[in-house]
């Protein structure tokens, strides 16, 4: 996993992954909400702005398979 980093580098890659985890869950827990409103758009980032939760792109999801993927980048 490490590849050519510094073991001090860590941190930027470690608290990235951290707060994708954190931004995604927030994401997830408020899409499923809004799937259960008739009224509302799961995938409109407007619902989300409104609650303050960051939207997050289909590809950068953390539950995407593509994302898990790709570790090397």
């Amino acid at each position: 996993m490490r590849g050519g980093l510094e073991p001090s580098e860590y941190k930027h890659v470690a608290l990235g992954l951290i707060f994708l985890k954190y931004i995604s869950e927030a994401f997830q827990a408020k899409h499923e909400e809004l799937s259960q409103d008739d009224l509302a758009d799961p995938e409109d980032p407007e619902e989300y702005l409104a609650e303050n939760v960051f939207w997050v792109l289909e590809t950068a999801r953390w539950s995407f398979v593509h994302l898990m993927a790709q570790p090397e980048q």
